[in-house]
């Protein structure tokens, strides 16, 4: 999720530089004016309470702004992220922000400032009120506003400057420049965070073949729990022996001891781009677990990749593997075979559904030659790494 507060004073063409982010970004615009009044107009309780307010000449406290915020992200779930125009407006409200996104498991990637002197913005707003017909577009009224802007917004921007977030664009260049040095500074933001695969398929599909492959590719590191599950038992570590019987046999091993490895992967892994995860979740509570994990590392599942081969073709493989020293304990038998791939589809099907509600699976045809499935497969991260970053 790409999340932005957007800042400049009056005049600096926030307005201009928001369309274009919103439909680049496919962002969601948050402006505490724009949703009070929607509020206020749909006369919903949060609406008219703000209205009553306003009646009496108050100004809307930040504990009805933060509950429209809070509504109005929490009902666009399919927003990529969401753009803040103004808002945090005051020192209290950069700590109200902090908390909202927490509370929604998510983070403020960048202030974005337009820096523009006071006199341009004088003279822009000056201008604009030749047309525009605003009564508060006169001089006066326009220092007003910008003097409260400064004494306002600097304890604001000094916040965000402390936490490393703070940016800033010279709102003095032509208005696409400006846009061009935002995009490059979102983009900058965008390739810190891990992008991180989910490879599905039924065991057969190709996935541990397509799955290094792309590691290789894309400079990702590829995380397989069947083999790290190996490793432990040719280890014999303290728990690589309590888990081979199960792992023989085709069997889902504890939840405890997949995650511990995992953990330790990522908690070891630095200077990576992302992982491929093979192998796990194969249930819907290890999708869950998977989600907890990689939020403790700031980060999330970017996109959920399914291997798709029909049934038949999966035993003819896994049969075939069974004649290789490629072979896997349930492939020693059909009935295993048969075992195993039950046994995958009893646990994936809730889990798929899950992730097709929340990241829309991208499906991949599995046959062919390695070569082929490759091509398809390669093309459709490469589509998700373009269009997440």
């Amino acid at each position: 999720m790409l999340n932005i507060a957007l800042f400049g004073p009056p005049g600096a063409g926030k307005g201009t530089q928001s369309e274009k982010l919103i439909k680049n970004y496919n962002l969601f615009y948050i402006s505490t004016g724009d949703l009070l009044r929607k509020e206020i107009s749909e006369e919903t309780k949060l609406g008219l309470e703000a209205k009553s307010i306003i009646a009496s000449g108050g100004l809307v406290p930040d504990e009805i702004i933060v509950q429209i915020i809070e509504k109005t992200i929490t009902n666009n779930p399919d927003a990529n992220g969401f753009l803040f125009d103004g808002f945090p407006r005051t020192y209290m409200q950069t700590y109200i922000l902090e908390g909202l996104m927490i509370k929604l498991n998510t983070s403020l990637n960048c202030l974005i400032s337009i820096d523009v002197p006071e006199e341009e913005s004088v003279k822009r707003l000056l201008n604009r009120g030749q047309t525009s017909g605003r009564p508060d577009d006169n001089e006066k009224v326009i220092r007003k506003r910008l003097k409260e802007y400064h004494e306002k917004t600097l304890p604001v921007l000094q916040y965000f400057k402390d936490k490393g977030i703070y940016k800033e664009v010279n709102g003095l260049d032509e208005i696409a420049t400006v846009y061009k040095n935002i995009r490059s500074i979102i983009k900058e933001e965008l390739q810190k965070k891990l992008f991180n695969i989910v490879l599905f398929g039924y065991p057969g599909s190709g996935r541990g073949s397509q799955g290094k492959a792309l590691a290789k590719e894309f400079g990702l590191k590829y995380l397989s729990t069947g083999e790290m599950l190996e490793q432990e038992i040719e280890l014999r570590s303290s728990f690589g022996e309590n888990l081979k019987t199960a792992y023989e046999e085709g069997e889902l091993v504890s939840d405890e001891v997949v995650v511990k490895l995992i953990e330790r992967e990522l908690d070891n892994s630095k200077d990576v781009k992302g992982f491929i995860f093979k192998g796990f979740p194969r249930t819907l509570v290890q999708s869950y677990i998977l989600d907890g994990l990689l939020k403790k590392h700031d980060s999330s599942i970017s996109m959920v990749l399914q291997l798709e081969v029909p049934t038949l073709e999966l035993i003819n493989r896994l049969d075939e593997r069974s004649r290789t020293e490629k072979c896997m304990p349930y492939d020693t038998s059909t009935t295993r075979i048969v075992k195993r791939l039950q046994t995958h589809e009893n646990t994936t099907i809730p889990v798929m559904q899950k992730y097709n509600q929340l990241h829309e699976v991208t499906k991949i045809d599995g046959r062919g030659s390695f070569e082929e499935i490759f091509e398809r497969v390669k093309e459709a991260v490469a589509f998700g790494i373009k269009h997440t970053r």
